[in-house]
């Protein structure tokens, strides 16, 4: 299956703190490697319970998977990520 990748307005605030190689490398990740197999990587639990989660070094990807697109909610480092809402 096909799918398109969806940001959330959000995400380019996300991106916009981190330095800019690690950004032109996680969008790549995400442009040819998440967008094989999306439906392969963890479902989350807690606040999260449903989304699923991307693993770039240690730099996480929360997306939902909805239809053909992948919505990317947010981007940043693993020990931030998870604080907060989406």
């Amino acid at each position: 299956m096909a799918y398109n990748i969806v940001y959330k307005k959000s995400v380019h605030r996300d991106l916009k703190k981190l330095p800019k190689t690690e950004v032109s490398r996680i969008l790549d990740q995400i442009e040819h490697e998440l967008i094989k197999k999306p439906e392969s990587n963890p479902v989350l639990k807690g606040q999260f319970a449903g989304l699923r989660k991307y693993r770039i070094g240690d730099y996480r990807i929360i997306y939902a998977l909805m239809g053909a697109n992948i919505l990317i909610l947010r981007i940043g480092n693993r020990r931030d990520v998870y604080k907060g809402k989406i």
